[in-house]
């Protein structure tokens, strides 16, 4: 499912999770601000109105979202 819709704050949000995510993997100590953030980003991209539209409401964007900002992170 492709989806080049995404809102740019969308996108942005995904991309900084999928960051906190990694730097707490790197770190096996002093992790309460990472998790903090990580929690943070999960509900605000959790309750994104993006979710409402016709466009969201198929798991498969979820997991598409995923993919560009992972691509994105990746370029």
């Amino acid at each position: 499912m492709a989806h080049s819709s995404f809102p740019p704050d969308l996108i942005r949000a995904q991309r900084d999770w999928i960051r906190t995510y990694e730097a707490l993997a790197r770190r096996p100590r002093h992790t309460a601000a990472l998790r903090r953030r990580l929690q943070e980003l999960s509900s605000w991209l959790a309750a994104h109105p993006f979710w409402e539209t016709d466009s969201g409401r198929s798991p498969a964007a979820r997991v598409e979202l995923r993919r560009q900002a992972r691509a994105e992170e990746a370029a």
